[in-house]
């Protein structure tokens, strides 16, 4: 029980390091301009990532499957990621 708290923290920490780099940016130049929305939908994003990632570590034995489990969930965020910054796809939710 220790552990999944600690890897919860680690999780959670690694999240508000990686947004905190926009805002600390954002006070320095105004080439980045986040709004609250696109803070709370990356820290989704990031969160939702670790967390499957956490589970698929935690569930799945075998390690090359492992490996191919985040390999699949990194492709998914970076997808994701991507369509929400510049719209690769062209979606609804792309970047206007």
């Amino acid at each position: 029980m220790i552990t999944q708290s600690k890897t919860f923290t680690g999780i959670v920490l690694a999240v508000a390091m990686i947004l905190a780099i926009p805002l600390i940016a954002m006070q320095f130049t105004d080439e980045v301009n986040w709004k609250l929305f696109d803070f709370i939908l990356m820290g989704i994003l990031l969160l939702s990532t670790g967390f499957a990632a956490e589970f698929a570590v935690r569930r799945i034995k075998n390690r090359d499957y492992h490996l191919l489990i985040i390999a699949l969930i990194l492709l998914a965020f970076f997808l994701v990621w991507a369509e929400l910054a510049v719209g690769i796809f062209g979606t609804p939710f792309a970047a206007s």
